[in-house]
């Protein structure tokens, strides 16, 4: 009688590790793949928040023949009731929107927060990390006249308000009129400031500056976000997504004069 024999059917450890390095290869070869597509994702619901808030400026536009206030210091006095304590609530109402300045959260939820931002670590624990800004100034240089209160030469060019000896609770919005060319002026989108050297995010404002406040943390956060570019819309409501260095190194006068609503570059408001 021939003795039973058992043939061994598991893996030895050589065929054990063969498949351990296809596994290993396997995943190289597809995260990056995987990763591009969430990226892409992302961009993709980003883009599509600042459409819809590229819409809601259009309609009030449409309602008011004026760009909502940057800021309204005196909207508790009832100035300029239609445009809320501030542009992004005026938009959100234009949205459905209810929420007033004491519901602190609304503004980083929903189609206010951009799928790809990411608080920085270093950013204030007690401040909210917002994902989109409004050309409120266009072309920035820093003048204001903080010891008279107006803001009499802020040499400002952007949508948030008009500009002159006006008190800084009192400045009226700028008529649709005065932009040159909606098409070719950028309204809003990512919020990002910065110059030729730095750029940086997490404020409700867009902005091409002569030089960042001293307070705003330096981070990498803008450069991530899309890859080096920001979604933007523009006063006639369509959108690109141009890149950083095209928004804030590129001084040509076509560059510059997306800035400002008289579509010229306004270069002098750079230099140091």
């Amino acid at each position: 009688m021939k003795p039973n024999t058992c043939r061994n059917t598991g893996f030895t450890l050589v065929e054990l590790l063969v498949v351990i390095a296809i596994i290993g290869i396997l995943s190289a070869m597809l995260f990056p793949a995987l990763n591009r597509a969430m990226q892409r994702a992302r961009q993709v619901g980003c883009t599509n928040n600042v459409r819809q808030l590229g819409d809601a400026l259009q309609i009030f536009l449409v309602s008011h023949h004026v760009y909502p206030l940057v800021a309204n210091k005196g909207y508790d006095k009832g100035d300029y009731p239609d445009h809320s304590e501030s542009w992004a609530l005026a938009l959100d109402h234009e949205l459905g929107g209810e929420h007033n300045t004491h519901s602190a959260t609304w503004i980083l939820e929903g189609i206010w927060k951009c799928p790809a931002a990411s608080r920085p670590a270093n950013w204030d624990k007690g401040t909210g990390y917002i994902s989109y800004g409004y050309n409120a100034y266009g072309v920035w240089g820093f003048s204001m006249d903080s010891r008279a209160g107006t803001i009499a030469n802020y040499g400002s060019f952007g949508i948030g308000r008009e500009f002159g000896n006006y008190p800084l609770g009192a400045s009226p919005p700028v008529q649709q009129s005065e932009v040159l060319r909606p098409s070719d002026m950028i309204a809003l989108g990512d919020g990002f400031w910065g110059n030729n050297t730095s750029v940086e995010g997490g404020m409700s404002l867009l902005e091409r500056m002569k030089s960042l406040p001293p307070s705003v943390p330096v981070t990498k956060e803008p450069l991530a976000r899309h890859q080096g570019r920001a979604n933007v819309a523009f006063c006639d409501g369509h959108t690109e997504s141009p890149s950083l260095a095209s928004l804030f190194e590129d001084t040509s006068y076509e560059a510059l004069s997306r800035w400002n609503r008289d579509h010229l570059p306004h270069r002098a408001l750079l230099q140091p």
